[in-house]
């Protein structure tokens, strides 16, 4: 479903095509030792900083009260409260929060940092979301990040941008929309009709690979790859489909299923690899043991957004008229489906310090590895 992203493309490329000319300045793209490495994210709304702010679009996060808890206390295009997990990564690992590509202050310096490609509303599959009409569908991203390393060379020239690239961390989100805004976004959908539930999954996996290959054709070295949280127990799902506020069955069947095969997938890659270059974290168990074990991380309220409307706030977007809860830090969803803050913060000490659910390795250990392989 490339067209429907066809007119927007043209005019961002020959948007930053003039600020590509107009930030050239020499620059040293050189880093010292202890400098963090550039950033590069992709994906959905979980990880998406604003990107959608520049499209036009109803996957958009960009007005109070989402960024209510966030550094500048406003909106930035963040689904959440505050940080988002690549905020909270990049905080760890002493990084600048990081510009959405489609900022218009991503230029010089800048582009060295890295950048964020996500879009809201986009899945592994490109007919997934297309009630969002214009959104960085996965293709888009990657060819955006084609294009930012084109945009690199011309500063700092290609061997720097290449070692840049190598060295980098790339954080890969997607999967959940495919779900929950394609297959179970009507009864008798397209792709159910078309897939029984198992083959389904086996569809996204196989695409979900080669998302993760071509990242990897492009430099990529240092991957952190998230599947789906237990998308049956979102407050938004639970508005729809559960009667007494239960987390819906069907759709996390659908979790249960796809995340373990994307684990094999990504141990499958490393080893044709011969290098450890993915790492997946099985975010189903983590998010899940939030639920299931609420007291254990200080969360009071697990199947109820902090902000929305209707049963359990789960219906719509968080917006000025919807009921905000007066505490985020006891809720683990903010709106109908994405993280507050404090569970964001939550997930990524598990990303860098946990064994449990990172294989191979956690992202501490990860981020020790020499990737200056090319």
């Amino acid at each position: 479903m490339l067209s429907s992203l066809s007119l927007t493309i043209i005019f961002v490329f020959f948007y930053l095509n003039l600020v590509w000319q107009a930030g050239t300045s020499p620059i040293d793209g050189s880093k010292t030792k202890n400098s963090p490495p550039a950033f590069f994210v992709f994906g959905d709304s979980l990880v998406d900083n604003g990107n959608n702010n520049f499209l036009i679009t109803s996957a958009r996060a960009d007005s109070p009260p989402y960024g209510i808890d966030y550094l500048s206390h406003r909106p930035t295009g963040r689904f959440c409260n505050g940080r988002t997990m690549p905020d909270l990564i990049g905080e760890q690992l002493g990084m600048d929060p990081l510009l959405p590509y489609l900022d218009p202050e991503m230029y010089g310096k800048n582009l060295l940092k890295g950048a964020n490609f996500a879009s809201a509303g986009i899945g592994i599959l490109n007919d997934t979301g297309i009630q969002f009409v214009n959104i960085i569908r996965m293709p888009h991203q990657l060819m955006f990040f084609e294009e930012y390393q084109k945009r690199v060379a011309a500063i700092v020239g290609s061997q720097k941008t290449k070692k840049l690239v190598n060295e980098a961390l790339v954080m890969v989100t997607c999967g959940g929309n495919d779900f929950v805004n394609n297959y179970y976004l009507v009864r008798h959908s397209l792709r159910s009709v078309q897939y029984k539930l198992p083959a389904f999954v086996r569809l996204l996996t196989n695409e979900y690979q080669n998302i993760l290959m071509r990242l990897y054709t492009l430099g990529a070295r240092k991957v952190l790859v998230t599947a789906t949280g237990p998308l049956g127990c979102a407050p938004s799902v639970i508005a729809l489909h559960s009667r007494k506020g239960e987390c819906v069955t069907e759709l996390q069947r659908a979790a249960r299923l796809f995340n373990p095969q994307v684990t094999a997938m990504i141990g499958s890659l490393n080893k044709r690899l011969g290098s450890n270059v993915f790492i997946s974290a099985q975010a189903h168990h983590i998010f899940y043991d939030f639920i299931t074990k609420p007291k254990a991380f200080g969360f009071e309220v697990t199947n109820k957004a902090c902000c929305g409307q209707g049963p359990y706030n789960g219906m719509g977007l968080c917006n000025a008229l919807s009921h905000l809860c007066p505490d985020r830090a006891k809720y683990v969803y903010w709106d109908g489906y994405h993280p507050t803050e404090r569970a964001n913060r939550l997930i990524v000490k598990e990303l860098f310090n946990g064994t449990k659910y990172m294989k191979p390795m956690n992202l501490s250990t990860l981020m020790s590895v020499d990737s200056n392989k090319g």
